[in-house]
């Protein structure tokens, strides 16, 4: 009987980003955000490593999880050298000539006692809950300048707390949405929530796999921004981080039951591959592009 899959079980596992100066960056996410190296890949030939992160106390949604079961996964890549490079090394998708990828996305159980305690650990900010006109969400910056949006969960408490805090999303800007919906759907993702701004002529797509938990309370979700016009215009329109010199962003990840069953199921359903099974000397991972030339990694759950 030939392999089977089943989209039901498949979970957006993690997304990558390049940092300059890995212990910095592993420091600003577990010793600020709390969060925990799960897992950690060092590559001495290559002269790179890849350290991933979660929430994982006692209350996170995957505590304990294996990772490649879990959603919610922060990928750090290091290549050996960068922090010893003077000023920035990588770019961040939110400015010309390299927009893209946006930002990542944690909720927090108290969106003000939460940017009030990042204050207290001079974290830096993009956009405070004060500034603009959206009161409810705020923007803090990492070391390599990456945008982390923070939102409330459902449920508040008096006050945040960091064990209850969760990587709820991913968000990339796409040129044509009904071709980006299209393919996420073919590999098994769900739109969750849409949401129209006329007066800053935008709309946003929230996808996911199947759960039971609330959008704001959950993780592994991804937000596709759509500035109205753009699928209107010639040739690309974003980057995807990983094209050029200059790069950033990597690739989001899911994660599959079978994956020679669901990689043999995205061929036959034209989805295109930046890299198959079968290329290369790593036989276990694949790559998709999506209609923005993203890339998207697929890994076998274990």
């Amino acid at each position: 009987m030939a392999a089977t899959t089943n989209a039901n079980t498949y979970k957006l596992n993690h997304t990558m980003i390049r940092v300059k100066d890995l212990e910095k960056s592993l420091k600003f996410y577990t010793e600020v955000f709390g969060m925990k190296l799960i897992d950690q890949w060092v590559f001495e030939e290559n002269q790179f490593s890849l350290s991933f992160l979660a929430f994982d106390g006692a209350s996170a949604l995957h505590h304990g999880v294996e990772r490649s079961k879990r959603e919610g996964i922060l990928e750090l890549t290091h290549n050996f050298g960068t922090e010893k490079e003077e000023g920035p090394i990588y770019v961040n998708g939110n400015n010309d000539p390299h927009r893209g990828f946006g930002h990542i996305c944690f909720s927090v159980d108290n969106i003000e006692s939460a940017c009030a305690y990042l204050e207290s650990k001079d974290v830096a900010f993009k956009k405070k809950l004060s500034d603009g006109k959206m009161k409810n969400i705020a923007f803090a910056l990492d070391p390599d300048n990456y945008w982390i949006e923070l939102i409330s969960q459902d449920e508040k408490q008096s006050a945040a707390h960091t064990e209850n805090f969760r990587f709820n999303h991913t968000m990339v800007r796409v040129k044509d949405p009904q071709a980006s919906l299209a393919f996420y759907e073919k590999l098994g993702m769900k739109l969750i929530d849409k949401s129209d701004h006329p007066n800053g002529q935008f709309t946003l797509y929230f996808l996911a796999y199947p759960s039971d938990q609330t959008r704001h309370n959950r993780e592994g979700i991804l937000e596709l921004t759509h500035n109205w016009g753009t699928e209107k215009q010639e040739g690309a329109v974003y980057h995807n981080g990983n094209d050029g010199e200059t790069k950033g962003y990597g690739h989001i990840c899911i994660s599959v039951d079978n994956i020679q069953a669901a990689c043999t199921q995205f061929e036959q359903k034209g989805l295109p591959f930046k890299k198959k099974l079968t290329d290369g000397r790593m036989k276990d991972i694949a790559f998709l592009l999506d209609p923005d030339n993203y890339w998207v990694e697929v890994i076998e759950q274990k």
